[in-house]
């Protein structure tokens, strides 16, 4: 140890090297002594360095780049098309004839032709249109019809059809309320020609237009069916049914529409003096809970009681109780049973499987006692 001193001495005596910089050595600070618990390694303190903005943004730009690639492809729809390369710009040009004749039972009035009508030429095209087939189910045609079939019902069913405004449009919010005026007008005149039976709306709103234009009445709370005002000048009557489109919110299935069509068939009948058919009568279906939850009990009741139909239903699997209750199977001492006619079948307690019980299992129990005699009950005791 001694000899060791003289060397360090040497070394902190050597000159520094000139033109040769001194390194910047950054002093440690002090590492503070924490008693008890894990000593923390100490960081070193290393100057920070500026953030590149460059950086940032040629990072920003390749995933604005990654993500416009992503987003392009959900961006592109296919188009459909609808209408076999004719272009909306040139269906709105067309129209939709009337077919109307005189002497008519009914005639359908809508509010202006669509797209769909206009390309293809006929009335109610649309896949998701209901008028078709409530027709049908109402019995106002006597066989499934489409669209391609609305020239013949004039001759078949006497059933016409005309729009209230005649220039297409994609929906009805396209048209503007001149046109709704002039087109009542002009339907007024048709019905005045022609004087169908019954004008028959298809819609409310097209009645409430018309109703404004040509009776000069704001129709409030305005219900479905047959209208108290006649189309001046003529017999024929009002009658407003639910619009036939699918998205009519208050009616959204077909089913809920026959009923209104029913009834303009029955109006019909009635103006053209045939009796109605008593063998067919409308079902009009009512829901109260009350009455809904005490047929439910009854209905428990009635399924706890014996049904001898089960018998036939089920393959036997349920004996008529009525020869238990006249005459019991009997069993003789000797444990078999002296009338096998009753007891045949699938054994006391067994059921097939997926069946339930309509009985309780102690009433399936046999009674042995009932072909005993008192003697042999006394002996027995």
């Amino acid at each position: 140890m001694m000899t060791a001193a003289p060397n360090m001495e040497i070394l902190t005596e050597q000159p520094t090297l000139e033109g040769v910089p001194e390194p910047n050595i950054a002093q440690e600070p002090p590492k503070e002594v924490k008693k008890g618990g894990r000593k923390r390694k100490a960081k070193a303190t290393e100057p920070k360095q500026p953030k590149k903005p460059a950086a940032k943004k040629e990072k920003s730009a390749k995933s604005k780049g990654k993500q416009e690639k992503i987003t392009d492809t959900f961006k592109v729809k296919r188009k459909v098309d609808r209408f076999n390369g004719v272009s909306e710009a040139e269906l709105l040009t067309k129209t939709l004839p009337d077919i109307l004749t005189f002497d008519l039972d009914i005639v359908i009035i809508g509010i202006n032709p669509g797209l769909m009508a206009a390309y293809k030429g006929h009335h109610y095209p649309g896949p998701g249109n209901h008028f078709w087939k409530c027709l049908f189910m109402s019995g106002l045609s006597n066989e499934q019809l489409n669209h391609m079939d609305d020239h013949t019902l004039p001759h078949k069913y006497g059933i016409g059809f005309t729009n209230m405004v005649e220039r297409t449009t994609p929906g009805s919010k396209d048209l503007s309320s001149k046109e709704f005026r002039e087109g009542g007008r002009i339907l007024m005149q048709k019905l005045q020609k022609y004087k169908p039976r019954i004008a028959a709306f298809n819609g409310k709103c097209i009645y409430e237009i018309f109703s404004k234009e040509v009776f000069g009445i704001k129709v409030k709370n305005l219900e479905f069916g047959l209208q108290p005002h006649k189309v001046p000048d003529t017999e024929t009557l009002c009658y407003v049914m639910p619009s036939s489109s699918a998205r009519c919110a208050q009616f959204p299935r077909a089913q809920d529409k026959v009923h209104y069509y029913i009834k303009l068939k029955d109006l019909r009948d009635q103006l053209k003096g045939i009796a109605p058919n008593t063998e067919v009568q409308e079902v009009q279906y009512t829901f109260d809970l009350q009455l809904a939850q005490e047929d439910a009990k009854k209905m428990a009741v009635k399924e706890e009681k014996y049904d001898p139909g089960y018998e036939a239903a089920y393959g036997g699997a349920y004996c008529d109780r009525a020869p238990y209750e006249s005459e019991q199977c009997n069993f003789s001492p000797n444990g078999h049973a002296s009338n096998p006619q009753y007891c045949e079948g699938p054994s006391f307690g067994e059921v097939p499987n997926g069946q339930w019980m309509t009985q309780s299992f102690a009433d399936q129990i046999p009674e042995f006692n009932a072909g005993m005699t008192r003697e042999e009950e006394g002996s027995s005791a």
